[in-house]
């Protein structure tokens, strides 16, 4: 179970490990040695700097943070689907299970009933499925690398693919002069 989501689209990294670093040269050698990492390959890492500093929330998130352009929306779109069914079937069988037990507001307006709780059902699966696509957590590391950069630090941003090279980057960078910031 690493990754529940990685199955639902076409993101292969979906937990991005960032170290903020004071100056470039230990910004380099962190890229270097995180390019070592078993399975690492030049794509997962990237580098940036004050010069970044200056970039659209939109453009950084394609430079450094998001790498994958097609992976997120794909996603998105899958995960809403699947949450969706999985909130309509949870309905239904709320529904069934009141009907069974012979609840006397269902009974007198089963319609009415059945649109309010399948359709809740719906609509909270919809939601749950956003949350798990859209990731709040990379909001606040998106704000921590930009802040950063105005800062004029140099970020390293790792994109692992599973949890072992999770674990590896987040050792090699915790044990650098980096201050760590990761996605879950």
């Amino acid at each position: 179970m690493d990754y529940l989501l990685q199955g639902l689209g076409e993101e292969k990294s979906l937990t991005k490990v960032v170290g903020l670093f004071a100056r470039e040269a230990e910004a380099d050698i962190a890229v270097r040695r995180l390019l070592r990492l078993p399975g690492m390959r030049r794509g997962q890492v990237r580098l940036l700097g004050p010069q970044h500093a200056g970039l659209r929330a939109r453009d950084l998130l394609s430079e450094a943070l998001e790498p994958e352009p097609r992976g997120p929306v794909t996603t998105l779109l899958v995960t809403h689907a699947v949450a969706g069914m999985l909130g309509a079937m949870l309905g239904l069988l709320a529904f069934g299970y009141l009907i069974a037990t012979s609840e006397p507001a269902v009974l007198n307006s089963p319609l009415l009933a059945f649109m309010a709780i399948v359709g809740f059902g719906t609509t909270f699966g919809l939601m749950l499925g956003a949350m798990a696509a859209l990731r709040p957590d990379r909001l606040w590391v998106i704000r921590r690398v930009r802040s950063a950069l105005r800062k004029r630090q140099w970020v390293v941003v790792a994109h692992a693919t599973d949890s072992h090279q999770t674990a590896l980057a987040q050792d090699l960078l915790d044990s650098s002069e980096a201050q760590l910031v990761r996605t879950l």
